[in-house]
């Protein structure tokens, strides 16, 4: 049921998120669904490959390249849907830092830790 309500808490994230972030355009509820599941498979399977790829780069960075990591996985995101776009690489990595915010603070408020 968490999987279920983090999904939602996700995509209604990604839909207004592309009201408010000028660069971000999304047609439908629907495609925020496939944003949010897409995020979702490829944070789990790609951001780990990444992640110990840039290990020299991140710990040179203090962490920061971590930001960029994200905002490469919302391009690829991009890539893959044809619902969403993302205009720049700022854009995108400005988006991911909101989705990250906003997915924190919303599932410490409806999610249960059971």
């Amino acid at each position: 049921m968490n999987f279920i309500i983090k999904l939602l808490i996700s995509s209604i994230v990604v839909f207004g998120l592309s009201y408010f972030l000028p660069g971000v355009h999304i047609t439908s509820i629907f495609g925020a669904l496939w944003v949010a599941i897409v995020i979702g498979l490829l944070n789990t399977f790609l951001k780990p490959v990444l992640v110990l790829l840039t290990i020299p780069v991140t710990l040179f960075t203090l962490g920061l390249f971590l930001l960029v990591i994200n905002a490469m996985i919302i391009l690829i995101c991009d890539y893959f849907i044809p619902e969403f776009h993302v205009d720049n690489f700022f854009t995108a990595l400005l988006f991911s830092v909101l989705l990250s915010v906003s997915q924190s603070i919303l599932n410490k408020i409806f999610v249960s830790d059971k």
